[in-house]
């Protein structure tokens, strides 16, 4: 902790805790005790930490050949490709590293399709976006952010976004009535905002009134997808298919940065050779982790699992009956409690209380606590977990 302190950049916030070692739902300390992983490194480690189908893939991968640059063809790009685009129904994939960067991606996608297939004039393209939404810190992603810790003293900022309320049908039917809307950019769930869930049926009348529109509908699912939310995409609740989809973070099963914008032809089609890449996207290391992260997804259950036991976990944190959860909301096991509590800093003394009962957790925005472990963790571990919970809860009495 001293030497990041020292020598590190103070652009996070960390609970005090060293951490060495993980496994399934658990992690270790440089002391050698255990905790529950209740983060999953934001949606990361959705499979469990260190799964060993995906660290196998990646030591076997690691002895042949990591990296290329996408200058020449590799034997495992064209396997990925047609992998995922089958995996999820789509023409094409444009493989990147980050979330971000594949958010930035969709964004340069969505533009290029507003000017060469819609029809919109030369630099007039706009993006909806959502207010309280978290899609990254690039310049370009913090340009239409509604958070000041996001923005603040980082201007001047990209133009060509349009803020709107998140789940308010009417108010981005009014913001389509624009001729240059190329896109909808929108989590399907915001997390960092708090695991805000809309109301059943705004994503697919969102879709449809971009479909009517003529705009791209583009779901970043970096947090919400690959079985977090008890589907495998978060929009597969209500039946929808985005225009343009954007992954990440479980892509890799938390062993290494990779991410995905999945498209069909008009819309993938409308970038050539020299327009848009990245030297370490759609590496050979890359493709073999992400084909077994997705593969074990499906074999093991995770999906289902996540339905079944984030409707139990809701269920008993429910029963906790403590007057200092004011809420608690979630799909899946993207969950969070809301704390109503007359000290600010209620939410963050009850992560460390939990951190002393071995069990790890952040709060977002001041009062809100994400509770999302590993797709892998059991009922029984559920129920464990719980009552470290409401053990905790006892020091905000």
């Amino acid at each position: 902790m001293q030497l990041e302190h020292q020598y590190g950049a103070h652009n996070y916030h960390p609970l005090p805790v060293v951490l060495e070692r993980g496994l399934g739902v658990h992690l270790w300390d440089v002391q050698g005790k255990q905790y529950y992983d209740f983060l999953s490194g934001y949606s990361a480690v959705n499979q469990g930490h260190c799964h060993p189908r995906i660290i196998g893939a990646l030591t076997t991968q690691a002895q042949k050949l990591t990296l290329t640059s996408r200058a020449f063809y590799s034997n495992l790009l064209g396997e990925f490709e047609r992998y995922i685009t089958r995996y999820f129904g789509y023409d094409k994939v444009l493989p990147m590293n980050t979330g971000v960067e594949a958010v930035e991606t969709a964004i340069k996608l969505a533009r290029r399709w507003g000017y060469r297939v819609k029809g919109i004039r030369e630099g007039a393209a706009k993006i909806i976006v959502c207010k309280q939404n978290f899609h990254g810190r690039t310049s370009t992603v913090i340009s239409f952010s509604s958070d000041p810790s996001s923005y603040t003293d980082f201007g001047p900022f990209m133009p060509g976004f349009e803020l709107i309320p998140y789940n308010d049908a009417e108010a981005l039917k009014a913001a389509l009535r624009d001729e240059n809307v190329c896109g909808f950019l929108v989590e399907p769930i915001q997390g960092e905002a708090g695991v805000v869930v809309p109301d059943e049926g705004y994503l697919r009348t969102a879709k449809e009134l971009c479909a009517a529109a003529n705009v791209l509908f583009i779901a970043d699912e970096i947090q919400t997808g690959l079985g977090r939310t008890g589907r495998m995409l978060a929009i597969d609740h209500e039946d929808v298919r985005a225009d343009i989809l954007i992954l990440g973070k479980a892509l890799s099963g938390g062993v290494l940065p990779v991410s995905a914008v999945l498209a069909d032809d008009p819309i993938m089609l409308t970038i050539s050779p020299g327009e848009h890449g990245s030297t370490y996207g759609g590496n050979p290391l890359a493709c073999a982790v992400a084909m077994s992260a997705l593969e074990v997804l499906k074999d093991e259950g995770m999906v289902e699992n996540a339905e079944v036991l984030g409707q139990y976990f809701r269920q008993q944190l429910r029963y906790l009956q403590s007057p200092f959860i004011k809420l608690v909301r979630g799909k899946g096991l993207l969950n969070a409690i809301v704390i109503a509590h007359p000290d600010k800093e209620a939410a963050w003394r009850l992560c460390l209380a939990m951190k002393d009962n071995g069990l790890l957790a952040k709060p977002t925005h001041g009062d809100k606590i994400r509770l999302a472990p590993p797709l892998v963790i059991t009922r029984e571990q559920v129920d464990d977990a719980v009552e470290r919970i409401g053990k905790s809860m006892r020091i905000l009495s």
